[in-house]
């Protein structure tokens, strides 16, 4: 008797990229509900967004704080993606300018995202850890980019800035200018600029000549 032939790897390999663009679509839905409003949706709304069954969404995730922690590592990893450090060794305003506009970038499109995040890190570790890191990127590019200006100060100075600029461009910093305030993105923008502008040192003179 002849033993059939064994299964093909091409059709797990199949089966797992159709998992994982499910995955996909249901982060994706996940993030978009979030958009439309500030609550958490439902597995039931999600997977009507995404087009599959409710049973769909918990095969593969355990359940929606495992759905939400996905989404923070998807919105992180394309926002690393998009905010690319530019014109680190510019002008003054063009740093500053680069800097503001990327940033408003990040907290217009994931500031659902990140309150979400944030109402759920007391009962989530793994968000507490996320929440953390990406602070310290945020504060890495604060360094990044006034790096002329902030080592031409004292150390206590220094921090002072870094934590001020830190907290002016703060994700509900952003959500204040836009719901609060009636700021669009370019007025919103321009308040940035401004005011770090004003909180940053004078440049030193061999940094700011410099083509």
């Amino acid at each position: 008797m002849e033993m059939p032939p064994p299964a093909s790897p091409v059709h797990g390999d199949g089966r797992r990229r159709r998992s994982e663009r499910t995955r996909q679509t249901i982060i994706e839905a996940f993030l978009s509900l979030l958009r439309e409003r500030a609550d958490i949706p439902t597995a039931a709304q999600i997977a009507s967004r995404a087009g599959i069954s409710t049973r769909s969404v918990f095969e593969r995730f355990d359940d929606l704080q495992t759905l939400a922690i996905a989404a923070v590592d998807h919105a992180f990893a394309q926002g690393e993606s998009l905010a690319i450090a530019r014109n680190v060794d510019g002008q003054r305003h063009e740093r500053i300018r680069t800097h503001v506009e990327t940033r408003a970038q990040t907290c217009e499109r994931w500031l659902p995202l990140w309150r979400v995040a944030v109402a759920n890190q007391a009962r989530l570790d793994e968000l507490q850890i996320r929440l953390r890191f990406m602070r310290q990127v945020v504060i890495r590019r604060i360094e990044l980019m006034y790096a002329p200006e902030l080592t031409s100060v004292g150390e206590m100075h220094r921090q002072d800035l870094l934590i001020g600029i830190d907290a002016l461009i703060d994700f509900e910093s952003w959500g204040r200018l836009r719901e609060f305030y009636g700021f669009s993105v370019e007025d919103g923008v321009g308040l940035w600029i401004r005011t770090i502008d004003r909180m940053l040192p004078p440049t030193p003179v061999a940094s700011a000549v410099q083509p």
